[in-house]
């Protein structure tokens, strides 16, 4: 089995991936065999990818009570974010993923799961979120729906809640790139902070990163951005903190090199890891909010 990862197919030159592309690349074309492992493959698994990527840039907001992941797929970071929370929400707009997802978590019922019109929150209570997530999905979202999910996390986070939000930043760049991996050429680091400024948030942080690999195409262009927002007056709030990362996807190369030493102690491309039951869910119910 090859280790490149796997990019979905360009949508027709200049036009934006709608809504209804993706529904119609998740729900029906796309070869989900592999569970959406095969995106962590370039840093040595998933298990590796969350430990060395993901979870040092959310550490700071989890555990948390309850978390909402937005472009859940087939719950490859939801797996560890259940054990981070007593509740859990999941949506997507794809009707395959959420199945799947149901059918993964049965046994946890403090997690449920949402099929959405691509744009809604409305599954969630107002004010209950902590901690809202989304890794390596709304990359390939438009304008308008990261505006519409921006507005309604408004209302959806608790009073210090926060998000992290992964989205393309191709509408940023100067001049084009030759693979955009399916990223949406209408967002920008700089159209997110100010959707997050316009409904109430402050924005904390941006990375700006690069993503491909040697096989389907790797430059130095940023074309995607990590951004942290959180509600004015919290805790977490202070101004903007920017960063440009153009060693992110060469530092995969190392992590990958690095993954069997440390991971798992078995097969650290194995397609299903499983976190332990309850390890860290059980502190959870001593944590109150200010």
């Amino acid at each position: 089995m090859s280790s490149r990862a796997s990019s979905p197919p360009e949508p027709e030159v200049g036009r934006v991936p709608s809504i209804r592309d993706n529904e119609r690349l998740w729900n029906k074309k796309y070869d989900w065999s592999r569970g959406g492992s095969e995106w962590s493959s370039l840093w040595g698994g998933v298990e590796s990818q969350w430990h060395w990527v993901i979870f040092p840039r959310i550490h700071s907001f989890v555990p948390a009570l309850n978390i909402l992941e937005i472009g859940a797929g087939f719950g490859r970071w939801s797996e560890y974010l259940k054990e981070l929370s007593t509740s859990l929400v999941l949506v997507d707009v794809s009707e395959r993923c959420i199945a799947a997802c149901r059918a993964r978590f049965a046994d946890d019922a403090h997690v449920s799961c949402h099929v959405n019109d691509g744009r809604s929150l409305a599954m969630a209570e107002d004010e209950s979120i902590d901690f809202a997530f989304s890794f390596d999905s709304l990359v390939h979202v438009e304008q308008d729906v990261i505006e519409a999910y921006v507005s309604q996390l408004e209302r959806k986070l608790a009073p210090e809640g926060a998000a992290f939000l992964h989205h393309s930043n191709l509408a940023g760049l100067e001049r084009g790139v030759e693979h955009t991996h399916w990223r949406a050429p209408s967002v920008s680091a700089e159209s997110v902070r100010k959707f997050a400024e316009d409904a109430g948030f402050v924005c904390v942080a941006q990375e700006l990163i690069n993503f491909g690999d040697s096989h389907v195409g790797r430059g130095q262009e940023l074309i995607d951005c990590f951004t942290v927002l959180c509600r004015r007056g919290s805790p977490s709030a202070r101004p903007t903190r920017m960063a440009e990362n153009p060693d992110f996807m060469p530092q995969s190369e190392l992590i990958t090199k690095l993954a069997p030493l440390y991971g798992g102690f078995g097969d650290h491309e194995e397609e299903d890891v499983r976190v332990g039951p309850g390890r860290l869910r059980r502190f959870l119910p001593r944590m109150r909010r200010s």
